[in-house]
Formats: structure tokens, C-alpha cells, sequence
């Protein structure tokens, strides 16, 4: 295929930056739209009783006529999740691997998809030519088999998204990156770079898989009674090291948690897991076996591992609860900012009589290249820009600094926010506006009617409490028939504070027989003023703000 000439490029990342998850990339060559990714994110502790956040891809509904094609990089929710909300609304192919497409018709099933979905197959060999660009594909190193990079070639060079990865030496076949091609790809030309920021932070190199695989083994050993592996659902090369570790053993296996039976039954059936044959058991089969004898996989709902521990710590799982002798074994490295969560559930483990393993060797092996590898990545490719994505920002800063080591300007690095877009005309990259960009949030089945305002009063409501303040007024003769009642819910304890209500009754009966004796008044008034009044008595007294929810009710009579 000869090149086009192309007039103008454009980079915007619609999320994945500033943040950890809801990776989604757009690339514009010339009136073309390539999206890399559509990925989601889990709620913020502030995102109060939110499921999942996913990108506001507000700019590719608006033109979606444009939109060429959706390109993923690897299976997992991070890069996966949101694909169903944007298929919901864009009729557009989606290519990825065969492990990845299988995970993300999986997703689309499970989040109740109506819709036609066009997937089409890709592999690292292939080649996708469009009018505007040609998009070819490299073999990444990652937990999860079927990763890839992305190159869109066009006529000023090739726009690189890595994907996540890292660079392991002793990865098997399945796990295996194509460095040569990554080398063809920098001797051709890079124009500009968008790489994975998850450990920039962490010199040095990332720990061997191969390393976790002695541990894990050894750890089974020395086990006395049942095995608990805690891993991420789709982080399969730690699913295929306990099931190696608990054939070396003569372990047999329970798998336990949707998310996981789902991601396990996909990938054995596709041959992305080799298990030997009689490994895996039932749930309900483990008392049927010797405790040393048994291993039990087990995930979360979200696919995450720590809040099916802490039920089990708790008898409170359905299926298993840990019992004296146990032992945990922490097979996932901790998502960031979920230490403090991670430690209490390990007290917890130890409170329930389990042993936890959690050495650093089996639990903070992470699944992303550190500096090293990261200036490896970057030294193959040989960028003219470089554009850090997904990590906070300080891991976007900490990339921008190893790209610094390895020769790349200052001024041809970008750290870029949601909605930023770069434009890239006669080689020469700058800023180009913005876009509309930020969260979506998922509460149960409503997509984006939680917004600012909800989780303001969901804060209120989680801090201080409610009051409830309820009266029935007579139309005709303006007086109170019934109330006020005042209900209390989260704010105090209404037994032990019976003086504090009975005033604050007192305050609202004078406040309502105040504004009903006027020539005129308004309901809308008459709350306000009771809001206000009881606000200001209340903190007085308390030191507490609780939301305040007048119900007026009018009889006539």
C-alpha cells in the first residue's frame, strides 16, 4: 500500500491518564478516528455506592461517523470494560486478539448487551489497511496471554501505543514479546510513542515470573493443611503458576467466584491454561479430600480478590470460610492505594487462624515494566515525541523523567490530561485544544445520572445523617393538624437524645406557626426557613451538619 500524505494527526486520551484503569486512547489521521482501548475503573472511595466508572466518550458520539475502528490491546477491565456502553451507541468494528475478543464477548454477555457487536480477529502478523493509515500489531509481555501493541503507520511515522507490559527473560512461549519487531518498528520511524506509566516510579527491573513460580512451590510445601490463592481474575500467568504449584504438590483445585469460573473456562477452552487432567474439583468436593490435599482459587465479584477473603474471614462466604490451619496465599500484587484495605484483611486472615504468605516474591511481582524495561521500550522504539499514559500523574512525571535519560527532550515529551488534544502537522506536534472528557459513573443500571450533586449528598448523608421533618397543616383553618415529627437516620440516637429532639420539635412547631399566621406565605419559604433555623440549632448542639428534608403535607379541612 503506498501512503497517503497525511495533513494532520491528532493524540487525545479520553481517560487513563491522571488516574489507574479507564484506558481509552483516540488517534485522528487526518478525518480517520482509531480508538485504542475502552476501558473502566473502579469507584474512588468518595464514589459512594458507584459500580464502575468509565470514560465520557461524549467527543467520538459526535463523530462517529468518522470512526474507523475500535483497537484493543490486551483483556483486561482496565482496557475491556466500557466496551459495552460504547458499542451501545457506536456501530463500529471492534479487532483484538482471540483471547481478547472471547474476554470482551464474555463481558458483553455478562453486562446484559443487546445490541450486534462486529469483533473481528487480529494476531501480531496482521495488517489493517484504512484509506487514511495502516494499523500493524507487535506481541507484548503481560499477565494475561494474546497482549499487544498498537502502530498506526502513517506518512510521518508510526504512532506507537504499547499497551501494558514489561520485559521478562524467562517468559514462555505464550508470554513471549516480540522485541525484534518492536526494533523494526524504531528502525522505520517512530513519530510518536504513548507508553504504559504503571511502574515508572519502581527502578531497576521487574521481578521474573519464574522467580514466583519457586516461590509458589515452595509455599505449597510448606502448607500443613488447606491452600487459599487469592488472585485477580484475569491475571492468568498467576492462574497457571498455583495450578502448576498444586500439580507439583499433589493438590487438587476448587475454583471459586464468577468472574474467575468465567475467565478460566475461556481460556482452557481456547488453550490459553494448561491444567492436567483431574486437577480441578468442585467446590462442594473439597471435604472429600485430606485439608493438605486441597487448593482454593478464589476472586472477588469485580474479580478482585480482598473482599472474598475478608467474607471468608468473616464466615461469611457462601461457598468456603477459613478455618484453623489455613493457609493464604496472596497471589496478585495490591492495587494502588489499597494497602491500608490489604493489611486489615490480613489481620482479619490471622484473627480467623489462617497463616497469610505475602512475600514479595509472590505478592508485589507487578505485571508492568519498570524503569529498565521502560527505557528498553523507548530505546527500541526511538521516539521523536513521547507521551507517557496511563498512571497517576506522578507515575506520568516519573516516565516523563526516564524518557528524559534516554536523550528525549524535554520539549518532545507530553503529559497530557483527559480531553487535551495534541496535533501533529509537518512533523511538528502542539497543543491543539481540548475536548469534552472526564466520568461517567455506573450506578446499577443508570449510566451517567449519578453525578456531582448525588455524591455530594451521598457524602452528606455517609458523614452527618438525615433528618426528616414532617408536618400536616390544615388549608383552611392554618393551623397544624398533625406533627411536626421529627425521624432521625444516621444523625443521633433518638432514645439517648430525647431532649435535643423534643426541642428541635419545638423550634419547627414555632417556625411553621410563624409562617402560617402571615397574610401570605410559601411553602418553598416555609422549608427554607426551617432548614436554616434547625441547621443552625443543631450544630450548635452537636457540632453536626445531618441533611435536613422538610415534608410538608396539606389537608383540607
Amino acid at each position: 500500500m503506498s501512503m497517503t500524505r497525511n495533513e494532520s494527526i491528532k493524540l487525545i486520551a479520553l481517560g487513563g491518564v491522571g488516574e489507574m484503569g479507564k484506558n481509552m486512547y483516540v488517534a485522528e489521521v487526518d478525518d480517520d478516528i482509531f480508538v485504542i482501548d475502552a476501558g473502566l475503573m473502579f469507584p474512588e472511595n468518595e464514589m459512594l455506592g458507584i459500580d464502575i466508572v468509565i470514560p465520557d466518550f461524549s467527543y467520538l458520539l459526535e463523530n462517529k461517523s468518522r470512526v474507523k475502528a475500535i483497537l484493543l490491546t490486551h483483556g483486561h477491565e482496565d482496557h475491556i470494560g466500557a466496551l459495552t456502553y460504547v458499542l451501545r451507541n457506536l456501530d463500529v468494528p471492534v479487532y483484538g486478539t482471540k483471547l481478547t475478543i472471547a474476554l470482551a464477548q464474555a463481558k458483553l454477555r455478562e453486562q446484559e448487551f443487546n445490541g450486534t457487536a462486529d469483533f473481528r480477529e487480529i494476531n501480531s502478523d496482521s495488517r489493517l489497511n484504512f484509506d487514511r493509515a495502516a494499523v500493524t500489531f507487535f506481541r507484548t509481555n503481560h499477565s494475561i496471554p494474546d497482549s499487544v501493541g498498537i502502530c498506526i503507520d502513517t506518512s510521518d511515522g508510526a504512532i506507537v501505543f504499547t499497551g501494558d507490559f514489561k520485559f521478562d527473560q524467562a517468559a514462555t512461549d505464550l508470554y513471549k514479546p516480540e522485541i525484534g519487531r518492536m526494533a523494526s518498528i524504531g528502525e522505520k520511524g517512530v513519530l510518536c510513542l504513548l507508553s504504559d506509566s504503571t511502574e515508572a516510579e519502581r527502578p531497576g527491573y521487574t521481578i521474573s515470573e519464574s522467580v514466583v513460580t519457586k516461590e509458589m512451590s515452595t509455599a505449597f510445601y510448606n502448607a500443613p493443611g488447606r491452600i487459599i490463592a487469592a488472585c485477580f481474575a484475569s491475571d492468568l500467568n498467576r492462574i497457571q503458576h498455583i495450578f502448576n504449584a498444586a500439580a507439583e504438590n499433589g493438590r487438587k483445585v476448587a475454583v471459586v467466584g464468577k468472574s474467575l469460573q468465567r475467565v478460566y473456562d475461556i481460556a482452557l477452552q481456547l488453550g490459553y491454561i494448561e491444567v492436567d487432567e483431574g486437577l480441578i474439583i468442585p467446590i462442594g468436593a473439597i471435604d472429600q479430600y485430606a485439608d493438605k490435599d486441597v487448593v482454593v482459587l478464589t476472586t472477588g465479584e469485580q474479580g478482585e480478590p480482598i473482599e472474598a477473603l475478608q467474607k471468608m474471614a468473616k464466615q461469611d462466604h457462601k461457598q468456603v470460610n477459613i478455618q484453623n490451619g489455613d493457609t493464604v496465599i496472596f497471589a496478585a500484587s495490591p492495587l494502588k492505594g489499597s494497602e491500608l484495605f490489604i493489611h486489615k484483611t490480613i489481620d482479619m486472615l490471622y484473627r480467623a487462624g489462617a497463616h497469610v504468605v505475602s512475600g514479595k516474591s509472590i505478592t508485589q511481582v507487578p505485571s508492568h515494566g519498570s524503569q529498565e524495561e521502560l527505557k528498553f521500550m523507548i530505546n527500541l522504539m526511538k521516539p521523536k515525541y513521547f507521551i507517557p499514559v496511563h498512571g497517576e500523574y506522578r507515575m506520568l512525571k516519573a516516565h516523563a523523567r526516564v524518557a528524559k535519560e534516554c536523550g528525549i527532550p524535554d520539549d518532545h515529551t507530553i503529559i497530557a490530561e483527559k480531553g487535551d488534544v495534541f496535533e501533529i502537522k509537518q512533523g511538528q506536534l502542539k497543543a491543539g485544544g481540548r475536548v469534552t472528557a472526564g466520568n461517567v459513573l455506573i450506578d446499577g443500571s443508570g449510566v451517567g445520572d449519578v453525578g456531582n450533586i448525588v455524591l455530594r449528598d451521598r457524602r452528606l448523608l455517609s458523614q452527618d445523617g438525615i433528618l426528616l421533618v414532617v408536618v400536616t397543616l390544615s388549608k383552611g383553618t392554618r393551623k397544624i393538624v398533625a406533627g411536626p415529627e421529627i425521624i432521625s437516620r444516621g444523625f443521633v440516637y433518638v432514645r439517648e437524645s430525647e431532649k435535643l429532639m423534643e426541642d428541635s420539635t419545638d423550634l419547627v412547631r414555632q417556625i411553621v406557626e410563624k409562617n402560617i399566621s402571615k397574610s401570605s406565605f410559601d411553602w418553598t419559604s416555609l422549608k427554607q426557613d426551617m432548614r436554616d433555623s434547625l441547621n443552625q440549632y443543631l450544630y450548635e448542639k452537636t457540632k453536626r451538619r445531618p441533611m435536613i428534608l422538610p415534608i410538608i403535607m396539606e389537608v383540607y379541612s
